[in-house]
């Protein structure tokens, strides 16, 4: 009973483990992962939270500021008394002073206004820099994952091709033993079988190596199992002509062009900002102080002998003084101001950040130019590329029909003896080779049509 007890539970232990391990990937879930996880995109994302906590202090710059103040203050020289402005001659006397202070511009040629706009514009170039990001490792991700499965593919060509050869291999074997063909045959198909050993193994260390890129590309932890989905791709269909009008325009939403957009308008708003250093400036200030001194304070005779029981110092100060918080009240001084500054000559820097604004305006205008240049040229690319991977893909299809029928007819031929083992090798090279070919361009044109699905703003799936 303990020993079965025992075996319950390591199969428990172990089930969540080999579970794990036979969790297979599929495109969408890479995808997904790598914009969890990459470093690239988790830096772009904080400068998005710094962007969103700069707009939110550029609109608290409307707020007015507040401040509060204590002094403390001893003298023991020459000084003044606060509170009956009388001089001290080498007293020592302690002064304390409270204050609030309140401040804030009421008008200042509305550069605050247009910064908080401006922030707000920054923000969303931060956003559109992280999707711009999210496209590009989605991309390169697609293109990993179709390596994958490509080299898949042509792993498993190369073993049936190999299959194919030892069976023929073994045939030839018993021919020549019965004396059908000669030895020489039977050589060049062992040599055959030997070049398709060695294409298999090529096929193996091309599927790790795509797998080892991807796995990178998704920054997985070293030694974890990594296996993708075979999804079932639909066959070739007849390819519809691309419109590269209607895909530019679709491709205008892109992050790469929204991006240029919006540092235009932030470029605007650097130009309104500049110009606002030319308007006055209105400013409304408030301030509560109040102060206490212990030199006011009433001074007994440290001296009974003198007989009169005055102190000259009693004259002074008045021989009685207030209190702390009596003071405190006396000495209140509440105020209020405006203060206006007009700016009549700062050595030409405001006419200096102004052009500078138009140049960064006109070099805004000049980059979205461009990229939407760019852009055209891409779609236009991709357009074409999409049209060629399609008629290489029919062609190369076509090609494989044809080795196949070639090679079949050479095989019939050669296992009667009518043909010799060189024929035979070089038909199935060619008929590997074929394949191959066709293997790789159907690949490449699932990828190229993923990128005109990119353009058109469809999430790649598979």
């Amino acid at each position: 009973m303990k020993k079965s007890t025992g075996l319950l539970w390591l199969f428990v232990l172990i089930l969540p483990l080999s579970l794990h391990a036979q969790k297979k990937w599929s495109l969408e879930e890479c995808i997904r992962y790598a914009w969890e996880n990459n470093l690239t995109i988790k830096q772009q994302e904080l400068s998005v939270a710094q962007s969103q906590n700069l707009h939110f202090q550029s609109k608290m710059a409307f707020s007015p500021s507040v401040s509060a103040r204590i002094s403390e203050n001893v003298n023991w020289g020459q000084s003044v008394d606060l509170s009956t402005l009388t001089i001290l001659n080498h007293v020592r006397s302690t002064n304390t002073g409270v204050g609030l202070y309140a401040d804030m511009d009421l008008f200042t040629g509305f550069q605050k206004l247009n910064t908080v706009k401006q922030e707000q514009v920054k923000l969303n170039i931060a956003v559109q820099e992280v999707q711009k990001l999210r496209n590009e490792i989605s991309i390169e991700i697609t293109r990993g994952f179709l390596n994958v499965l490509l080299a898949g593919e042509i792993l498993q060509a190369a073993v049936q091709s190999r299959e194919s050869v030892a069976e023929q291999c073994s045939r030839t074997k018993k021919l020549v033993d019965a004396g059908s063909q000669p030895l020489s045959a039977l050589l060049e198909i062992e040599s055959q079988l030997a070049t398709e050993e060695l294409q298999v193994v090529d096929a193996q260390n091309s599927l790790r190596t795509y797998y080892l890129n991807l796995s990178q590309l998704l920054d997985l932890p070293e030694g974890e199992a990594f296996e993708i989905v075979i999804p079932q791709l639909e066959s070739l269909q007849e390819m519809e002509p691309v419109s590269v009008e209607d895909l530019y325009y679709a491709s205008l939403e892109l992050p790469q062009i929204k991006k240029t957009e919006y540092n235009l308008e932030q470029r605007k708003y650097d130009l309104a900002i500049a110009q606002g250093g030319r308007y006055p400036r209105l400013s409304l200030s408030f301030g509560y102080s109040s102060f206490y001194s212990d030199a006011n304070k009433k001074k007994e005779d440290p001296d009974p002998d003198e007989g009169t029981g005055a102190n000259p110092i009693d004259d002074i100060f008045g021989g009685s003084s207030a209190g702390f918080w009596e003071q405190m009240k006396n000495n209140n001084n509440p105020s209020i101001g405006l203060s206006l500054n007009i700016p009549i000559f700062n050595r030409w820097q405001v006419s200096t950040n102004v052009k500078n604004a138009r140049l960064g305006l006109e070099m805004a205008e000049l980059e979205m130019k461009n990229a939407q240049h760019m852009l055209m040229k891409e779609v236009q690319q991709a357009a074409n590329d999409a049209t060629s991977t399609y008629l290489r893909t029919r062609a190369t299809e076509r090609n494989v029909r044809a080795m196949e029928e070639s090679f079949r007819y050479v095989q019939q031929k050669f296992d009667i003896g009518m043909l010799n083992g060189t024929d035979y090798i070089v038909s199935k090279t060619n008929l590997f080779k074929a394949q191959s070919n066709f293997l790789q361009a159907k690949y490449e044109h699932v990828f190229k049509l993923k990128i005109l699905d990119f353009y058109k703003g469809i999430p790649i799936t598979l």
